[in-house]
């Protein structure tokens, strides 16, 4: 399917040199007399790497790439290769530690992700927008220490270290925004 500039949304998936892209920021300005210049940034679904491409003119054009997400379960680690289930068909799918390295720091057994395809092979997942993590170890946060709210630093579970309030002890539960890896509260 091919796609025009005003087709154009964050997150959509987008073939860019035989690859899947998601566009994840755009603009478009004209200077009086000229073409427009479109300016694109896209987020690779295979590596995570950010590229920004710019183009000229009206006739911008896109393919849509033929990207398919399944909900899947996180089972287990093997030699770098992190082992999911999907949740419908309970077929399992490894994927290379490189493919998903920004997601580690979130996964625990039994964590509920979306699983990406491209041309039925998996490439990547999608967390959910928060995970609870439990607290591994943490210092013990001492009364009149500030002023104000207060934070130290603690390690959860899965080896994230985030700043978390003073009253935060080792063995709670802890919700996690996953995309900028803040302290929500405790569950």
């Amino acid at each position: 399917m091919t796609l025009g500039y005003g087709d154009l949304r964050k997150g959509l998936a987008i073939e860019l040199d035989g690859e899947p892209y998601s566009v994840v920021d755009y603009e478009r300005s004209k200077m009086q007399q000229r073409a427009p210049v479109s300016r694109i940034r896209f987020k690779s679904m295979r590596t995570g790497r950010i590229v920004d491409r710019s183009f000229n003119g009206y006739d911008v054009k896109f393919t849509q790439a033929a990207v398919e997400r399944r909900g899947a379960q996180y089972l287990y680690e093997d030699n770098d290769l992190y082992h999911f289930m999907d949740t419908e068909s309970f077929e399992q799918f490894p994927l290379p530690r490189e493919s998903i390295e920004n997601s580690i720091p979130y996964l625990t057994e039994q964590t509920e992700v979306d699983l990406v395809l491209y041309e039925d092979n998996p490439i990547a997942i999608e967390l959910p927008l928060t995970v609870d993590l439990k607290v591994a170890q943490t210092d013990p946060g001492l009364k009149g220490d500030t002023a104000q709210g207060g934070t130290k630093p603690a390690t959860t579970e899965t080896g994230l270290i985030l700043q978390v309030p003073l009253f935060v002890e080792e063995g709670e539960t802890l919700r996690i925004d996953t995309r900028s890896g803040e302290y929500l509260g405790r569950v």
